[in-house]
């Protein structure tokens, strides 16, 4: 089981390599990040769950590959962006439920566009990803506003659910 010991307290998730934080999902709404996995490609459904999604990253095969494994899982990924800038721009105009962003972009970085699209509204969630490790960032992730992170090599649906539960 990954337990990272980053700023807030984790939360072991079920799902390889996913890590929540206790507490929110980064806002100020209460729900909770729980450590449950979700039981398929319809919870997206019910309306508790993130649908829509916008993918930062600046390598075109890691946003193929992603958006064909989340669209398959059930998840409707709206848009994709290959650098911080456009992330920001696009999340404004396509509202997504979450953004999928990369923390290593070559403009602006992953916790600078955390920050920015967590400023000013409760959406959207936020996913962190990487190529590195969790416990390489410290407590920059959760003070950034995200829900968790997820190591790319380990991205899935199910683990995505478990943060946004």
């Amino acid at each position: 089981m990954n337990e990272e010991r980053i700023g807030r307290e984790p939360v072991a998730n079920r799902a390889a390599g996913a890590t929540a934080f206790s507490g929110t999902h980064g806002g100020n709404d209460g729900r909770s990040t729980g450590s449950r996995i979700g039981a398929g490609p319809g919870l997206c459904d019910d309306g508790r769950m993130a649908r829509t999604v916008l993918i930062v990253d600046d390598h075109p095969s890691f946003r193929a590959t992603a958006r064909a494994l989340l669209e398959t899982e059930g998840f409707d990924v709206v848009g994709e962006a290959a650098d911080g800038a456009e992330g920001l721009a696009k999340a404004s105009v396509l509202d997504p439920d979450l953004v999928l962003l990369d923390v290593q972009l070559p403009d602006i970085d992953g916790f600078e566009v955390a920050n920015r699209l967590r400023a000013n509204d409760e959406r959207p969630m936020i996913v962190l990803v990487s190529s590195r490790d969790a416990g390489d960032y410290g407590d920059l992730i959760p003070a950034c506003g995200a829900s968790g992170f997820v190591p790319k090599g380990e991205l899935s649906g199910a683990a995505v659910r478990a943060l946004l539960e």
